[in-house]
Order: C-alpha cells, then structure tokens, then sequence
C-alpha cells in the first residue's frame, strides 16, 4: 500500500462527505429511515456511504471494502481491508447535537493501521500521516493539507483520571465499571470522538460495554494507535482485532498507556 496516497485520498473523501452532510443537516428537514437492525439511517448516511465508497473502490480496486450502508459488503472476508462507517452518530444528527463523524480506516492484518475520523459539525480531523503518526489539522480544510499537529496521549493520573464515555449509550453497568477508577472529569462524548479525545490528551479512558461494530471504531482506533494508545477488550484484556465473523465488536476499553485497568 502507499500510504501517501491512502493518506490523501481518505482525507479528501472525508471531507467531501463531510460538506455533503452539513449539507443536509443545515436543511430544514432530512428523510429517517429504520434499518432491519432497528437503528435509524439518513439519507445523509447514504448520500456519504456513494461519495466514499465510489472513491476508494477507484483508488483502491483490489482491496476488500466493508462499508456500514452497504449490507452485501459485510459477508466479503479478508484479513486486509478497508471499513468505512459514513456518519457515525446518526442519533446526535438526527437530534442535532453536531456530534457525528466520518470515519474511514484501513485494516491490516486485523489491526487498523490508518485511519481518519472527520467532525465536520466540530471543525475537528484526525488522521494517521503516511508514517502511522497521529495528527489533529487546522481548519478551514481545504483540497490540500494544512498545518498539522502531532498528537500524543497524555500520561495519566490514576488519582484523577478524565473518563469520557457515550452519550447515548450509558447503563448501570458501565456506571458501576467507571466507579472502580479515581475520576477528576468524565464528560461525554458522541461517536467515535471519545478515541480522539484520548489520542488528544484531552482524555485518559473510554470503557465501552455495549454493541458497536468494526466499522464504528477502526478509524478512531487507528488514530488512537498512532498517537500512542491501546484499545483491548473488557474481557481479558487482550488487543481488540478486526475482520471478526460477523463485524461486531465484544466489550472494550480505549485508554492511554499508564491507566491501570480494573478487572470487569
């Protein structure tokens, strides 16, 4: 793979289906569709899945696209791969509460090795350069990169530690899991910012004990990653990997390297 041409081509995609998207959300109205799983999709979600998926099925036809929208993909098998989830959050969309991203990540070996996740309600994008490095861009964005910043994950407190956990996702159960830690700040977060948030050092832990699939993470993970954290399962606390069966993820925790986790 060149990654600087995987680099730039996920970066403008997101982009493009992130104008296309504030297109839509700044309309005074939008269409709500129910998918068979039960969750809602937009038609900004598919108006974003085309503008992606047509881009990297040109730059990249040899490799295996999974792609949340497009239900055939998901039974496509390969340990190499890249996964796209065109707006994630589409409940903070629908409720207008701006905290949605664009996520597109590209999978090697099971492990998300380059990623990007775009805010475009937020003004935020991270994504992994060509050397798997972390970077957070300066707006405004325009067809060429602007400046850039390297991100790296704080080191923690584990006295005061910074928990950020989903916003629409929130049970007795993962309240119970975050009491077992010293915490100075929790907040919540929508989509697969609460990853950044980490990677940003704006954050020190994220436990996740509900449904997500590969396609909700792999971007964020990845940038995770290259600015120096870990995302593992909640059960034995092994690496969290991609290319399961069937795309769903277990438990897991995204942290900051020094967090002393707690058993379940």
């Amino acid at each position: 793979m060149d990654y600087n041409s995987l680099t730039e081509i996920m970066r403008t995609l997101a982009l493009e289906a992130g104008a296309k998207i504030m297109e839509i959300y700044d309309a005074d109205d939008f269409d709500v569709k129910v998918k068979s799983d039960d969750s809602p999709v937009t038609e900004a979600d598919e108006a974003a899945d085309a503008i992606i998926a047509a881009g990297l099925r040109a730059a990249f036809p040899d490799v295996t696209l999974i792609t949340e929208e497009q239900a055939a993909s998901h039974s496509e098998k390969a340990s190499t791969f890249l996964i796209v989830d065109p707006l994630d959050g589409t409940k903070e969309f629908i409720n207008r509460r701006g905290d949605f991203t664009v996520n597109i990540a590209y999978v090697e070996d099971g492990t998300p090795t380059r990623g990007v996740v775009y805010a475009p309600a937020k003004g935020r994008l991270f994504y992994t350069d060509a050397a798997g490095q972390t970077v957070e861009e300066e707006g405004p964005f325009g067809a060429e990169a602007g400046a850039t910043r390297a991100l790296s994950v704080r080191a923690p407190d584990n006295g005061a530690l910074n928990v950020v956990a989903s916003k629409s996702h929130r049970s007795p159960e993962l309240e119970d899991y975050i009491s077992k830690y010293s915490v100075a700040d929790s907040k919540a977060a929508g989509s697969s910012m609460k990853f950044c948030l980490i990677a940003s050092g704006e954050a020190d832990l994220y436990p996740r004990l509900g449904r997500t699939m590969e396609w909700d993470t792999a971007a964020a993970h990845a940038v995770l990653s290259g600015a120096g954290g870990h995302v593992v399962r909640f059960d034995d606390l092994t690496p969290l990997t991609y290319g399961k069966e069937d795309y769903a993820n277990p438990y897991f925790i995204a942290y900051a390297p020094g967090v002393e986790l707690k058993s379940a």
